[in-house]
């Protein structure tokens, strides 16, 4: 891998306008494809062949309004008053909805009876003129905004429903604050402003060319609205990373005495070869995601592997370009003085440490599972749930609604349950209808159950029923079990609630074949790379320490509430079991990265010195600061999306965080030299009918020594 990589570079490298132009093309073509054929992007989370989708499907077919995308404008009186008293303006403020753009209809909360029965707090239906799929976020603001920004004496007026939660846009300047942090670091690391400036510009051509991806993948599939500030979440990191790993080696080289030229072709060699397989392993990962059979996961992982490819794309070509363009600039704009490099390995803080983690390797082994294991305890309460309006911000419309809606008509009215017959299969028929929905308002779970709908063909029925808790709830989902349980074979039940269930039950059953599938690709790969069956094994058993990890910190802060309010929350919030899966590919490729920086090269040094120990010493003084550096940048762009109003967001750049900072320090740093100190030359052992199978990919410089073939290798294990 290491000379296809050098020769691609280097390829850039003696063409570098040209290639600059051909980004530039790229960019533009991608641009112009996008705005002319790119699509919308929807939040479908319905699993097709669940109750829930199903139910979905009929909707769809016999009740086309059903189809359409839905708000509420919630009225609520002051206290004392009753909504009556206001009539006049009511009509007025409603008169002015109907005139706002894709509203089809509005309703009338006195001729629908929608009022609560101290007649202070109601509801106007409103329908839009698209289904919820095809309304764009900045089109639902001016909705939100309009309705919210109403001002009558007496009279609160917010708009509420599902289809403006999930339209709901979010504040992404939090995200020029990550790259900013992140440029100060690099300043600090490089010491120069212009090293510091490449790395940045990389990652955000390579988002850029991303976006327009994505937005080129919606116009044939269904793409998440989430797709875009997830991928571009991981886009941002790895942009930035895959870079500084690259310049560092580069400079490393110069420092060393090589020529600009041959400090880059080394530097593409060994760092752009291990860029190349970590963002593969990412890649790999991310699209595993279409293994759990949920369209929108499906569509994130993809769009997230779009996106990494553009950050390994550009590190691999674009990068060696600007290097050659800027020869020796590159250390221009010193902003930072920094010491000089170490000549030799000895005199780093890193190689001591690594010698001495060495030397007792059992305290720093124990002292570390401990600590994983302390910190991933929580996770053995973890609950998932799917996101409301309840668990936004207080200050948003939709959450006021929500709140003002749980007021007036009880917490289950802000959780329907959708009952759907099919009045054409065996089962309940139209004469029968009464007598189910008698059934269930029985049920001790369900609060009220409302007349049934029939189709205009008379082919399908449906009917609400409002359970006695909250979407959320678990005893919402006991309430869904008990009227599935209690229903013939041709009616399903759908709702918020519904799907989320099936969505978790899809999730559970399609987890452990996707977990198998990341792992053993992974191990895998690194198994090609490192030719050893040991080293594998300890990358997937770390990763997972690291992963539990992260999600033993969720449920401390959302769950449990454990300094909530030191990042924006309000109380205890529900954790989203979608974020829960897409973080484990995520993580799981991201640690294959420090993994593979360490690792290879530590297989460096092994191939010159023949010293387990020195070399795994020599490694840590070779990347530690590096990857400490990358890190750390990686940490500010993921913590900066903590910041945003979104808790599904906080979730993820908060759980990603957590895992990239014990990764890097106590995994990366700790665990892993003093397992290989432990195990000695065993690391490398790998069968030889393996050996001979497995085809050899290599991600280090060009070695000094001989390479370390299957004869040298079994020599080691042996001694």
């Amino acid at each position: 891998m290491n000379r296809f990589t050098r020769r691609i570079a280097m390829t850039s490298a003696r063409h570098p306008w040209r290639t600059i132009a051909s980004w530039a093309l790229l960019l533009g073509g991608i641009f112009f494809l996008a705005g002319a054929g790119g699509g919308t992007f929807s939040e479908d989370f319905s699993v097709p062949d669940s109750q829930s989708g199903q139910a979905r499907a009929m909707l769809e077919e016999s009740f086309p309004e059903a189809a359409k995308a839905t708000a509420m404008v919630v009225l609520a009186a002051e206290d004392g008053e009753t909504l009556e008293s206001h009539a006049a303006d009511i009509s007025d403020v409603l008169a002015d909805v109907a005139g706002l753009t894709h509203v089809q209809s509005v309703g009338d909360p006195f001729a629908d009876r929608t009022v609560s029965a101290d007649g202070r707090i109601g509801y106007a239906l409103v329908t839009l003129d698209v289904p919820v799929r095809e309304i764009e976020k900045p089109e639902m603001t001016v909705i939100s905004e309009a309705v919210s920004g109403v001002e009558v004496d007496g009279l609160q007026v917010e708009l509420g429903g599902d289809a403006v939660f999930l339209k709901a846009e979010d504040d992404t300047g939090h995200v020029g604050i990550g790259l900013l942090v992140a440029l100060l670091v690099l300043v600090v690391v490089f010491g120069t402003l212009v090293s510091a400036v490449v790395p940045i510009g990389l990652s955000i051509v390579g988002v850029g060319a991303g976006i327009g991806g994505i937005t080129l993948l919606a116009g044939s599939m269904e793409v998440s609205a989430s797709a875009i500030p997830v991928a571009g979440l991981v886009g941002l990191g790895v942009g930035v990373d895959y870079a500084l790993f690259i310049v560092a080696r580069y400079r490393d080289n110069r420092a060393s005495g090589q020529a600009n030229q041959s400090a880059l072709s080394d530097a593409m060699a060994s760092s752009g070869s291990a860029v190349v397989f970590a963002g593969g392993t990412v890649v790999i990962a991310t699209s595993a995601l279409a293994l759990t059979g949920l369209g929108v996961l499906t569509s994130i992982g993809l769009s997230t592997a779009m996106m990494v490819l553009f950050a390994v794309a550009a590190a691999t070509t674009l990068l060696p370009a600007v290097l050659t363009l800027l020869g020796d600039r590159i250390d221009r704009g010193k902003v930072v003085r920094r010491h000089r490099p170490a000549t030799q390995p000895q005199d780093t803080a890193w190689w001591r440490f690594g010698h001495r983690v060495s030397a007792r390797p059992w305290p720093y082994l124990l002292g570390s599972v401990v600590a994983l294991l302390a910190i991933a305890t929580p996770t053995l309460w973890l609950q998932t749930a799917f996101p409301a309006a309840g668990d936004a911000p207080a200050g948003t419309t939709h959450r006021q609604a929500y709140d003002l809606l749980t007021e007036g008509f009880g917490v289950g009215f802000n959780g329907p349950l959708l009952v759907v017959a099919d009045l054409d299969a065996p089962g309940v028929g139209a004469d029968g209808l009464d007598g189910l929905t008698a059934d269930i308002d029985a049920l001790p779970r369900i609060a009220s159950v409302t007349e049934p709908q029939v189709s205009a063909d008379g082919r399908t029925a449906v009917f609400q029923a409002l359970p006695t808790t909250g979407p959320a709830d678990l005893d919402t989902s006991l309430a869904i079990d008990q009227v599935r349980d209690l229903i013939p074979g041709n009616v399903y039940v759908s709702g918020i609630t519904a799907v989320t269930d099936d969505v978790n039950t899809q999730l559970r059953d399609k987890l452990p074949l996707f977990m198998g599938v990341v792992i053993a690709i992974s191990f895998l790969l690194l198994t090609m790379v490192f030719r050893s069956v040991v080293v594998p094994l300890k990358a997937a058993a770390m990763n997972l320490l690291s992963i539990g990890a992260a999600y033993g910190v969720l449920v401390a802060v959302f769950q449990w509430g454990w300094g909530g309010s030191l990042i924006g929350l309000e109380g205890p919030t529900p954790i989203t079991s979608i974020i829960i899966v897409l973080m484990f590919p995520i993580l799981f490729g991201l640690s294959m990265d420090y993994e593979v920086f360490l690792l290879s090269r530590v297989r460096e040094e092994l191939e010159r010195t023949g010293d387990n120990v020195e070399s795994v010493a020599r490694g840590l003084a070779g990347t530690g600061r590096v990857i400490t550096s990358a890190a750390l940048i990686m940490i500010v762009v993921f913590l900066s999306f903590v910041a945003s109003p979104v808790p599904s967001l906080k979730m993820l750049g908060l759980g990603l965080a957590t895992a990239i900072l014990v990764d890097a320090t106590i995994v990366r740093m700790v665990l892993v030299p003093a397992t290989m100190a432990l195990l000695g030359n065993a690391n490398w052992w790998l069968p030889a009918w393996l050996d001979r199978v497995l085809p050899r990919v290599t991600v280090e410089s060009d070695p000094v020594a001989a390479p370390l073939d299957g004869v040298r290798r079994q020599e080691l294990v042996a001694r």
